[in-house]
């Protein structure tokens, strides 16, 4: 099967001009198809400020009132989006910035109301790739914002993780998926505070046992729970890595063995 590479990016890669183009310069040199998938790192949070509208985060989750909902679909997929798709096309990618909601790609549902109400915020129900497989083949570069839709006319803030991961667990049908988790630190770290601690391999159990230790916490357990997610159900290869060392294939790798 041909070869596709997944890079979801977000943090401080995306809110700072310097770090997102070492980003697409990196990603522009990977060979073969390609998909983007971005988050919206603080940017949402900075607007919201701007206009008034108070931030509510639960367990470091954002609650997506009907106002944050408009505020994270103009950051999401209109300025960050589009940001990139510029950039892309600068570097002689040609690309398409899209959400969930185009082509019918991602359907999600409402998050039920448990303990906490999180407004409006999706959880991924299908994933349909027969348009992004159309995209690809004509060698265009999909670059996704996390803004599902519910196929009853309703947006819904989505966790780009979550994305990036069921794309390529879909995608896998079809091609040998690789996917790139990128953000600003070098990979997984064993040190929160040594930079250079990284984990090279890490498997699930292993995981579990520096999550119960309170070394892997916040933002890295969605991410890896959604990758090695991904690796169970048919992804070829997860990576943990920063904009510096992608086309090296450089990181944290996750593995299924011990």
């Amino acid at each position: 099967m041909e070869r596709l590479t997944i890079v979801k990016v977000g943090g401080k890669v995306v809110e700072e001009k310097e770090s997102l183009d070492l980003l697409l310069d990196q990603f522009a040199q990977i060979r073969g198809k390609r998909i983007l998938v971005h988050g919206g790192g603080s940017l949402a949070t900075s607007l919201a400020e701007k206009l008034g509208i108070e931030t509510q985060l639960v367990d470091g989750r954002r609650i997506t009132d009907a106002a944050t909902l408009e505020i994270v679909t103009m950051v999401y997929a209109g300025l960050v989006n589009k940001t990139i798709v510029a950039g892309l096309q600068a570097r002689g990618c040609n690309s398409i910035g899209l959400t969930g909601a185009d082509l019918n790609v991602i359907r999600a549902v409402k998050r039920p109301v448990t303990t906490v109400d999180y407004g409006f915020v999706g959880d991924i129900m299908e994933v349909n790739t027969s348009e992004l497989r159309l995209l690809l083949n004509e060698e265009v570069v999909p670059v996704m914002a996390p803004i599902t839709h519910d196929t009853k006319g309703q947006l819904l803030n989505t966790n780009a993780d979550t994305i990036a991961a069921d794309l390529a667990i879909e995608l896998s049908n079809y091609y040998t998926v690789n996917l790139f988790y990128c953000f600003e630190k070098k990979g997984v770290l064993l040190h929160p505070d040594d930079e250079n601690s990284v984990i090279p391999e890490l498997s699930y159990d292993r995981f579990k046992e520096l999550q119960t230790e309170g070394i892997i916490k916040e933002g890295m357990i969605p991410k890896l729970d959604n990758g090695f997610s991904a690796m169970k159900n048919g992804v070829s290869q997860v990576l943990i890595t920063n904009p510096n060392l992608i086309s090296m294939a450089r990181g944290t790798r996750l593995s299924l063995k011990d």
